[in-house]
This record gives structure tokens, C-alpha cells and sequence, in this order.
């Protein structure tokens, strides 16, 4: 059943793109920040009674409806299966973006695709050369597809039904809602938070950057992912980052030119410096790792048929 929702949602993704951020994102932000206004006394346990609302209830009442559907019909558990997983992962979260910027890098259009970064990123891209954007693109490519499909994917095998996709998924929406808030910023409410998403991500970024590393070149990941994550601003992302960088043999990481200042980072990677070329590499790198998941989905089903 898993495989079929996987490939149910992925060909639904073709024709009909979710808007996430309006469908998705906006609303689970609003309700981490309704639990937040409401239980935010500045303490820990406080912080941890509000996670436990806000990710842990829903999580257990799609569960239990993912239970009756499923002793009504089966069909009706794996449509549940279908929709949740519609509205918690998906390559158009980010492949629209990245395609545009490609394709705007190819024409030489410079100007076009630093605005399309920033649209996506949110970040300001003023000064930014060719190589940056590409550099900046594969890494965000690289981490989006960690966290809007890997990472989904091996959460919705884990747990049963749509539980795990919908835990990882309001898991990251609550812990950036309550560290971005200024109310949060000097209280220990949102420690859990970070804490409980760090326990739930711990072994996705761990099988991402081994899915890079199976379907590139293995030497090279293995080596960046050993030795460089520790001296990126996020460590734990910085273990899928530097093990696609080195899948890839591109350079990542490194200071970059933001509205006239030079932001120092720390080097991701080894090989050729980033360029458009490597973006259509990135693209064929998350697809394979992609390939793999399903394939090892569907060893498994013959493996359940066969037991």
C-alpha cells in the first residue's frame, strides 16, 4: 500500500502542484503559533505540553481515523494515505523554483534568476554571481529534497498510515514557528522543540545522505559527510549538503557576495566549482536516490507477500 500511495501522490504532484505554502504552511504555522499564544509561560514544561498539542494530538487523531477508515474499506485508509501524503511532501515544494533559475542561468538572464532565489529563499541576493546562485540552488535543492520527500517518505514507512508524515511535517513546521518567534527568543519554551525535531530527523538525514552516496560517488560523500558537517551553521543538514556535494563532485559552501559583504561559510563538497551544468547533475542525483527509495519499497512489499 505504501508504494501505491507513493506513486499515487507523485503522479497527482504532475498534474495538480500543491501550493504549500499557502495550504499547508500558513495554516500548521498558525496553529504552532495559536498553541504557542496560548501555553507560552517561558518554561520548558510548558514547551513541552504545548509540542504534545500541537504535533503529538493531531498526529494520534489521523491515526485513529486512519484506523476506522481502514476497518471500513482499505480503500478508504489508503485515500487518507494518498491525501496526507499530498499535503506533506513533494518535488514541486521546490523543483519549480530551481527549474526556473536553471533555466534563467542558461539564457545568461543573471538578474532574473538572483530574484527567483530570493523569491524561494527568502534571502538577499544582490551581488551575487553566476556561480553563487547555482552554488545556492543545488544546496537548497539538495535540503528541500531531504525535507519534503526523503525524510517524509521514511517517516510514512515507520509509522503506520499517514502518522509519520504527518509527524515530520508539523514537527519542522512547530519547531521553526516557535524559534523564529521573537516572544520565544529569550524564554526555554521552544528547547523542546528543537530537541524532539533533532530525535525525529536524526535517522532521515542519516538515510538521505546515504541514498546520495549509493547513487554517486560513494568515496567522495562518505568522506565529505565524515568530515565537514561539523563546520556547517546546521550540522544536521549540513550531513545530507556535504554528502551530495561529494556524490555530486561539486564545491558547495563557501563565501559568497550578499548585497556587498562577503558571508563566510564553511566549504561543503570536493571537486569543480558550482555551475549550471552541476544543477542538471543535482536534478539526476535526487531522482536515482529517489528510484532507490522506491525500489527497496517495492522489495520489501514482495518480501511481506512472500512472508
Amino acid at each position: 500500500m505504501s508504494l501505491f500511495s507513493l506513486i499515487a501522490v507523485f503522479l497527482i504532484e504532475q498534474f495538480k502542484p500543491l501550493d504549500y505554502r499557502r495550504i499547508v504552511a500558513e495554516p500548521l504555522g498558525l496553529w504552532a503559533g495559536f498553541v504557542e499564544s496560548k501555553l507560552n509561560a517561558g518554561s520548558r514544561h510548558h514547551g513541552v505540553a504545548a509540542w504534545l498539542i500541537a504535533v503529538l494530538l493531531p498526529v494520534v487523531l489521523v491515526g485513529l481515523l486512519y484506523v476506522l477508515l481502514y476497518s471500513l474499506n482499505p480503500l478508504l485508509g489508503w485515500l487518507l494515505n494518498v491525501g496526507v501524503l499530498y499535503l506533506t511532501m513533494g518535488f514541486r515544494q521546490f523543483s519549480h523554483h530551481y527549474t526556473e533559475i536553471q533555466l534563467a542561468l542558461r539564457l545568461g538572464d543573471l538578474e532574473r534568476a538572483r530574484q527567483l532565489l530570493a523569491d524561494w529563499q527568502g534571502i538577499a541576493t544582490q551581488g551575487l554571481s553566476a556561480r553563487d546562485v547555482s552554488r545556492l540552488s543545488i544546496e537548497g535543492a539538495l535540503g528541500a529534497s531531504h525535507r519534503h520527500v526523503f525524510a517524509v517518505l521514511l517517516w510514512f514507512i515507520l509509522l503506520p498510515g499517514p502518522c509519520g508524515a504527518l509527524l515530520y511535517r508539523l514537527a519542522l513546521i512547530v519547531r521553526d514557528r516557535w524559534t523564529a518567534d521573537a516572544s520565544t527568543a529569550h524564554n526555554e519554551f521552544p528547547i523542546f522543540s528543537r530537541q524532539a525535531f533533532g530525535i525525529i530527523d536524526w535517522l532521515p538525514l542519516r538515510t538521505t545522505a546515504a541514498a546520495f552516496a549509493v547513487v554517486g560517488d560513494f568515496e567522495d560523500a562518505v568522506h565529505c559527510w565524515r568530515t565537514q558537517p561539523a563546520l556547517w551553521p546546521d550540522r544536521d543538514l549540513g550531513i545530507v549538503l556535504a554528502s551530495g556535494a561529494g556524490a555530486l563532485g561539486v564545491q558547495l559552501g563557501g563565501s559568497v557576495i550578499e548585497e556587498g559583504e562577503v558571508s563566510d561559510r564553511a566549504e561543503l563538497g570536493i571537486g569543480d566549482p558550482a555551475d549550471v551544468d552541476f544543477m542538471q547533475s543535482a536534478v539526476g542525483l535526487v531522482w536515482r536516490a529517489t528510484v532507490l527509495w522506491m525500489l527497496l519499497l517495492f522489495l520489501l512489499g514482495l518480501a511481506s507477500l512472500a512472508g
